[in-house]
């Protein structure tokens, strides 16, 4: 029997007709990384990155600097207002028409209740059992850094009423209505203790009975007459930079405890 090309060109052997695997092809090897981790199959599961999230390579980082933006941008606005009401600026002349629409739009038996949620006696102790409840689960920091943002709120409160003497919409005789102590006092306690309880509710409701309570004591006080619009923005204003320390630690308290993503991960062994 005569050789044949096909005979050849399996080294003799005509059983399967398939190609035959050689050593020196590159399909023989399995495939390598530079950075160390194992080939995107099936067989070969991506580790994660430093910030416990499939990426690039090198990681992504995220936006520190972000808090940092919304912080400068609040106390601008803030600057801005105090200055306009110093100086009976422009900017008082819609908040005035404003105020005079919407005061005693509602019943004084209903504004007066939302206005009371901002009341000491009554957001504040729903802050402390807020700090209570993440201190136990061992997150002092961020029960401090809430209790320490509460205490800030009459230090900054009190000599902004006291340097801008604004009178009252209702009571024009009296001076220190900007900006809102009640406004200021809902927002750090309500959404402070909603930022220390939201890591663990399983949805987003702390938040938003957050939001409700703060937006409902600040409308309470609008309506009722107790504070110009500006009042009440401004201590928004002023309370979102202590909120955003509150947030940062809580998110510290939470990469600080083992097991957690901001740890970084295992180094990678590669299957024996």
């Amino acid at each position: 029997m005569s050789e044949t090309p096909r005979s050849r060109d399996s080294g003799g052997d005509t059983s399967t007709g398939l190609p035959q695997h050689r050593s020196g092809h590159a399909f023989a090897h399995t495939p390598h990384r530079s950075d160390g981790r194992s080939p995107q199959t099936p067989r070969g599961a991506r580790q994660p990155d430093l910030g416990g999230r499939p990426g690039t390579i090198p990681p992504v980082p995220g936006r520190p600097a972000t808090p940092l933006l919304i912080a400068a941008l609040c106390g601008l606005f803030f600057s801005l207002v105090t200055w306009q009401v110093l100086v009976s600026g422009p900017l008082l002349t819609p908040d005035h028409a404003l105020s005079r629409t919407l005061v005693r739009t509602v019943p004084d038996s209903v504004t007066e209740r939302l206005s009371d949620l901002g009341d000491i006696p009554v957001a504040v102790p729903v802050l402390i059992l807020a700090m209570a409840y993440s201190a136990r689960r061992g997150r002092a920091l961020a029960a401090g850094a809430a209790g320490l943002a509460m205490a800030l709120v009459p230090a900054l409160v009190i000599p902004f009423k006291a340097w801008t003497a604004r009178p009252g919409p209702l009571e024009p005789w009296a001076a220190g209505y900007f900006p809102s102590g009640h406004t200021a006092t809902a927002a750090v306690a309500y959404l402070g203790a909603a930022l220390l309880v939201r890591p663990y509710a399983r949805r987003a409701w702390p938040t938003a009975a957050a939001l409700v309570l703060t937006g409902a004591t600040a409308v309470g006080l609008v309506l009722r007459g107790w504070h110009w619009p500006l009042d009440v923005l401004a201590s928004l204003l002023l309370c979102t930079p202590l909120l955003l320390g509150v947030a940062w630690a809580v998110r510290r308290g939470r990469t600080d405890q083992p097991g957690r993503t901001g740890q970084p991960p295992r180094p990678y062994q590669p299957p024996k």
